[in-house]
């Protein structure tokens, strides 16, 4: 007479459910040792560039700085604001512009280290940590840019300062959140953001931009745009002079008022 063996595999509804959520051990890491930079022959990661600048975000502290902004935040996700709004940084950095590439460098060693993480959130953990961003939030980052701007010209402590105002079209597909259908030279009838932007020209660096529909005109709230530049950048540096450039599209009474308020 034979003996039955008994089955190992366990029924389906005794099986535990597949793990869903990842705890912050497991996804955050530390890294503090820059590693040494040999050029030889050998096969590279295409990011490996990145190693300066893990130097220069640990020297100015950018990751520190970034969480410190959304620090009024009652609830903390294991990928914080800071974490994706530094992330977008760095995927700038290296040349992409849609979340969807963040998949060519999902697994790169150097990323991650200089993330400090041990993988990268996904598509639309990303695209969700933006459409929950609050205003609050976006006015701390904002105000970061600024001052981290003003700390580096008031090191290079140039007599002159020149501000240039433009706007640029910024054409989108579908019907994006605050688009509008406006003047689009390049595609015409296309939705599309008009942003205003702030710009140092001794520089080259971005100061500030004003969120804009792609239907308003150039000197849509540009005075107040404006007038809130001139007061930061005067704050934090007291002993320059300032001027601006700007196009015939400023050309109105608001503008003369202010640049007469400001002298």
């Amino acid at each position: 007479m034979g003996i039955k063996r008994l089955s190992t595999k366990q029924s389906p509804q005794s099986r535990r459910p597949p793990q869903v959520k990842s705890s912050k051990s497991q996804i955050q890491v530390k890294s503090h040792k820059i590693p040494v930079i040999r050029f030889e022959d050998q096969q590279l990661t295409s990011f490996s560039g990145l190693l300066i600048f893990q130097q220069l975000f640990r020297r100015i502290e950018l990751k520190k700085r970034l969480k410190k902004c959304f620090s009024h935040l009652q609830v903390s996700p294991i990928f914080g604001r800071h974490s994706v709004v530094m992330l977008l940084i760095v995927h700038l950095i290296i040349g992409f512009r849609r979340l969807r590439e963040v998949d060519y460098y999902r697994d790169d060693p150097i990323v991650l280290r200089l993330m400090g993480l041990r993988r990268l959130p996904d598509v639309a953990t990303i695209s969700r940590a933006l459409s929950q961003m609050e205003s609050e939030g976006v006015e701390n980052v904002r105000k970061l840019l600024r001052s981290m701007v003003i700390d580096g010209l008031q090191r290079e402590q140039l007599p002159r300062l020149t501000m240039d105002f433009d706007g640029s079209v910024q054409s989108t597909k579908g019907h994006a959140e605050g688009t509008a259908v406006g003047y689009n030279k390049s595609k015409k009838g296309a939705r599309s953001y008009y942003p205003l932007f702030c710009t140092v020209a001794q520089t080259g660096q971005f100061f500030d931009l004003l969120h804009r529909p792609g239907n308003v005109h150039d000197s849509n709230g540009a005075a107040e745009f404006m007038l809130s530049c001139f007061e930061q950048a005067r704050a934090g540096l007291k002993n320059t002079i300032f001027e601006s450039r700007l196009d015939s599209a400023f050309f109105i009474r608001m503008s003369f008022q202010i640049m007469t308020a400001t002298t």
